[in-house]
């Protein structure tokens, strides 16, 4: 019987070893097509900059809306959202200034 010192694998290891080996080249293939994929619509944003315009746009567009769903502020405009939405200049309490912005909750 062959052990782990001598470069053979127990026969059961073997087969869980040639079955992980088969799922990292499935996963290579993957990110191999998502890199064609990416560089396809790099190729594209070169040939079409207006493309890369209107996806800029539409991702600014969808960052705004997730900035006013979480209800803060733009960057550099000097105030912080509070947890209602409207701005808070004093750092995002509430108005007994007991209860923080952020609440830990302990996960067990």
């Amino acid at each position: 019987m062959g052990s782990m010192t001598d470069g053979h694998l127990p026969p059961g290891a073997q087969e869980r070893a040639r079955e992980g080996v088969q799922h990292l080249q499935a996963a290579a293939r993957e990110l191999i097509a998502a890199a064609r994929a990416a560089l396809d619509v790099a190729e594209e944003v070169v040939e079409d900059p207006e493309a890369l315009v209107s996806a800029v746009s539409a991702l600014a567009g969808l960052g705004e809306l997730a900035r006013r769903m979480a209800g803060t502020s733009p960057p550099g405009s000097g105030t912080r959202a509070g947890p209602s939405g409207p701005a808070d200049p004093g750092g995002g309490t509430d108005d007994d200034g007991d209860e923080p912005r952020v609440q830990r909750i302990p996960v067990s």
